[in-house]
């Protein structure tokens, strides 16, 4: 099931719909003409950031709700920063996370680990879980790793085999590499700009080649796949493929870009990028 639609986009904005609540949120990347103007009256709230951070609108909705996302029910919330708990542009990602688990969890006969790195509100985390696998979910910001985990009792999958770890990236890696414990299948949606559990700063052009050769390290002799995805200005997917390919060589390896979509009506909405590699 899926409660989310992008309804339509323009004029650097976009209309959509998460379950009963409509939002109109900035979006730089659409450059074009509204397809439909009349359309945008149903926004039950605004955001803008053109005189600071502000929601117009706020006031009048609940402080929570929930919505279903391809498949996985997550407790949405409007926060200062104009973000939801949600990046809908992922939902792709989610479903084929989901199959390719569950598709190789028959095959090998055994659930498969994955760790998910930067992990947020858990979409990416839940998917994997209702696709079999045990998973290791790890943020920096306890409050989204507290999040995360009410949304997995949402899905019903507060008993399921998952590890919450709320923790610096980097260091956490260093430390799995040296308990021995490995993954079969990892996912890792580095930010721009991010500050970990004890202040550590994390600029993604620096620390990006760190933390992936850390990766190649906690990678399972049987891995499954390595799912690299990225909100940066600047690193197209050829980017990211390059980077995943100089460090893991052969395997299969497509990249694109993660995309908004909804209404026939609405344009394609591109939202960052992705790359992916495959045994």
């Amino acid at each position: 099931m899926n409660e989310y639609e992008l309804l339509d986009s323009g004029h650097g904005r976009k209309l959509e719909r998460f379950g009963k609540i409509t939002l109109d949120r900035p979006c730089a990347q659409a450059v074009w003409n509204p397809s439909n103007k009349q359309i945008w009256k149903q926004a039950d709230a605004f955001f803008t950031r053109k005189q600071g951070l502000e929601w117009r609108g706020r006031d009048k909705l609940p402080d929570s709700w929930i919505a279903e996302v391809n498949g996985v029910k997550m407790k949405l919330s409007t926060t200062d920063f104009g973000h939801l708990g949600v990046f809908p542009e992922t939902r792709a990602m989610w479903d084929w996370i989901r199959d390719t688990l569950n598709n190789e969890t028959k095959r090998r006969r055994e659930p498969l680990n994955f760790l998910n790195l930067f992990a947020y509100s858990g979409g990416a985390t839940l998917a994997a879980a209702q696709g079999g696998a045990h998973c290791c979910h790890v943020d920096a910001s306890k409050g989204m790793v507290a999040w995360a985990r009410e949304n997995a009792k949402i899905n019903g999958l507060a008993e399921h085999p998952i590890r919450w770890i709320v923790d610096d990236v980097n260091k956490f890696l260093t430390r799995e590499i040296k308990r021995g414990r490995r993954y079969d299948a990892i996912l890792l949606d580095p930010p721009s700009f991010g500050r970990g559990k004890g202040g550590e700063l994390y600029k993604i052009e620096h620390a990006l080649l760190e933390t992936l050769q850390l990766v190649q390290k906690v990678m399972s002799e049987s891995p499954c796949f390595v799912y690299l995805t990225s909100h940066t200005p600047g690193f197209t997917p050829i980017v990211l493929k390059n980077l995943i390919q100089q460090l893991l060589g052969q395997g299969k390896l497509d990249c694109g870009e993660m995309l908004l979509t909804g209404s026939s009506s609405s344009f394609t909405v591109p939202s960052g990028t992705w790359t992916r590699w495959e045994k």
